[in-house]
């Protein structure tokens, strides 16, 4: 094989290395298991920052989630509050599909997001219509929720524009009792 043959092959591996994801499934024995329902259910506190690609972190944001269900339709209603003192609200409406899965919308989500639990995980993708300055940029997510007990759930999510990456989110929600 030639030098050349062989660097093309390394890096096609490599881009389809870095593309690939773990499955939900994966974590299809870990508990507790998560319930949609029951958790996003009440008011629920989190505490978040997103980091740009170097891992700096640009923000850091509060959250307050007054969730509720009308058989397999939920709403969370998200009020943010970031560290420069600015505010956001997004509502989500969740519906549970037949499979399983769960579809959501919000004012700011370009088309569905389409969540999947199995086991303690749930994993969100999704296009977010992002405000940066005066414009407005549609970036993807991959939300990767782990259910931690019964109030606590960690949130990893990777925001991407045409396969590069851009930063992250970090949570850390709390369900009151």
């Amino acid at each position: 094989m030639s030098w050349h043959n062989y660097l093309s092959s390394v890096l096609g591996l490599c881009i389809l290395s870095a593309c690939s994801t773990t499955d939900v499934s994966h974590y299809a024995q870990e508990k507790p298991t998560l319930d949609m329902k029951q958790y996003f259910n009440g008011t629920i506190d989190a505490w978040g920052m997103f980091q740009d690609r170097k891992g700096e972190v640009v923000k850091r944001f509060t959250v307050v989630i007054l969730c509720s269900w009308q058989g397999d339709v939920g709403t969370l209603d998200e009020d943010f509050t970031y560290s420069d003192g600015s505010k956001q609200k997004r509502v989500w409406t969740l519906k549970k599909q037949a499979n399983g899965q769960y579809i959501g919308t919000a004012a700011d989500v370009v088309g569905v997001a389409i969540g999947t639990t199995s086991g303690n995980a749930l994993r969100w993708k999704y296009v977010l219509a992002l405000p940066v300055g005066n414009k407005i940029y549609n970036v993807n997510f991959e939300d990767w929720m782990f259910l931690m007990d019964d109030k606590v759930m960690l949130n990893r999510a990777e925001i991407s524009k045409f396969g590069f990456k851009l930063g992250e989110v970090t949570l850390s929600f709390t369900k009151r009792p």
